[in-house]
């Protein structure tokens, strides 16, 4: 390779490292800042991860509740990285997110508080309350904190996240509550059981409609259509109930998405679909979600990163003369066995026993077809993380 050629691949590499760096940091928008904190509930604290935009404020804030997996080794894996990509979401918009642990998961730790009992018998308000006690937790540390705007609040969660989002602004009067996001919100699923069907329907709906009345701010319940925990007609059937009840509450039904769409809101993709619907909704309450740099068009336009550009013909040449002039690979032998008294057993092939000075004019171990690899597998791809802009 000749070194005007070295010069030029350098030169190229450089510049497409700096493209690289600017798409990133024009596609993704403000610097974010995330932290890790325990806040205090009584006798107890609560592990919580905050991820907020760079600056002093004031910003909304919204309280990120998460789900209930089904088995005990499940709640112990909880984490904020669950929902971490849709909180980005948020946090570009001008929002503190602060997504609490509950009791029994993750590194919060403790007793499992929010039990309901049996699926025959479930006492879904005494375990609503307990978990309505640690996201108030973290309600009320949100709004304390400097650089909250305590009259910008949103209560948010996923699955009995969604539900306990809403029983807290039912039952706890919430200050600066200006919006309830819940994202295929229940109770008593089983998709390995019973698909799409949860085990106890009326519990929830009466839990509903018992709180709706009383919660004074806007609520957007989302689902998609192939969720696999709660399906269609029981999502509206929770809806129908809790609206009935007086709550300002608005149902949206999303096309179905991937294989079950019960995680519609924590797949990264899934902000393509869950995002214009949130963006309607809070737009038609008066509650601010523009992008932080919408003033900026270039820099506000929301896609997935670019593919890489391929190298230029001159790098291309000397990849393919590297791989033409690369040793071929021998697979390894299979080790030798050895005798009782240490001494080595002759290399068998296809049942034959050959002597120690045949092998080599026989041929073992000599280059044969489908023995070796010739150069490197090269795999270009784009870059489908579908991560929100």
């Amino acid at each position: 390779m000749r070194k005007g050629e070295i010069l030029k691949l350098f030169a190229w590499l450089f510049l497409l490292m700096a493209g690289a760096a600017l798409a990133e940091e024009s596609s993704f928008g403000p610097r974010l800042v995330q932290e890790e904190v325990r806040i205090p509930a009584g006798r107890y604290s609560i592990a919580a991860t905050i991820l907020r935009p760079e600056g002093a404020g004031p910003f909304g804030a919204v309280v990120l509740n998460h789900g209930t997996p089904g088995s005990a080794s499940g709640r112990a894996n909880e984490s904020a990285d669950l929902l971490i990509h849709a909180a980005a979401v948020f946090a570009r918009r001008g929002y503190v997110v602060v997504l609490p642990l509950r009791r029994g998961f993750g590194a919060t730790g403790g007793d499992f508080a929010e039990d309901p009992g049996t699926c025959a018998n479930p006492d879904y308000r005494k375990g609503e309350h307990a978990a309505s006690d640690d996201v108030m937790a973290a309600y009320e540390y949100a709004r304390a904190l400097p650089y909250v705007d305590g009259n910008r609040m949103i209560l948010a969660g996923q699955s009995a996240g969604g539900i306990v989002s809403m029983y807290a602004a039912g039952t706890r009067n919430p200050q600066g509550l200006v919006a309830v996001l819940s994202f295929a919100a229940g109770r008593g699923g089983n998709p390995d059981f019973r698909p799409g069907v949860p085990c106890a329907v009326e519990p929830v709906a009466r839990l509903l409609e018992s709180v709706g009345k009383n919660v004074k701010a806007p609520v957007l319940l989302h689902y998609a259509e192939n969720d696999l925990y709660f399906n269609a007609q029981t999502s509206r059937l929770w809806y129908e109930r809790f609206a009935a009840s007086g709550a300002r509450a608005e149902y949206v039904l999303q096309p179905a998405f991937g294989r079950d769409g019960h995680y519609i809101f924590s797949e990264t993709l899934g902000v393509r679909y869950w995002l214009p619907a949130v963006e309607q909704f809070l737009g038609k309450h008066n509650v601010p979600f523009e992008r932080l740099d919408a003033a900026q068009p270039l820099q506000a336009v929301e896609r997935l990163p670019q593919p890489l550009p391929r190298l230029p013909r001159v790098a291309r040449a000397a990849r393919l003369r590297r791989e033409r002039r690369r040793p071929l690979r021998l697979r390894r032998r299979p080790a030798r066995r050895r005798g009782r008294r240490g001494a080595r057993v002759p290399h068998q092939r296809q049942g034959a026993v050959l002597p120690l000075r045949g092998r080599r004019r026989a041929g073992v171990g000599a280059r044969r077809q489908g023995d070796c690899v010739r150069g490197r597998q090269i795999i270009r791809g784009r870059n489908n993380s579908g991560t929100e802009p």
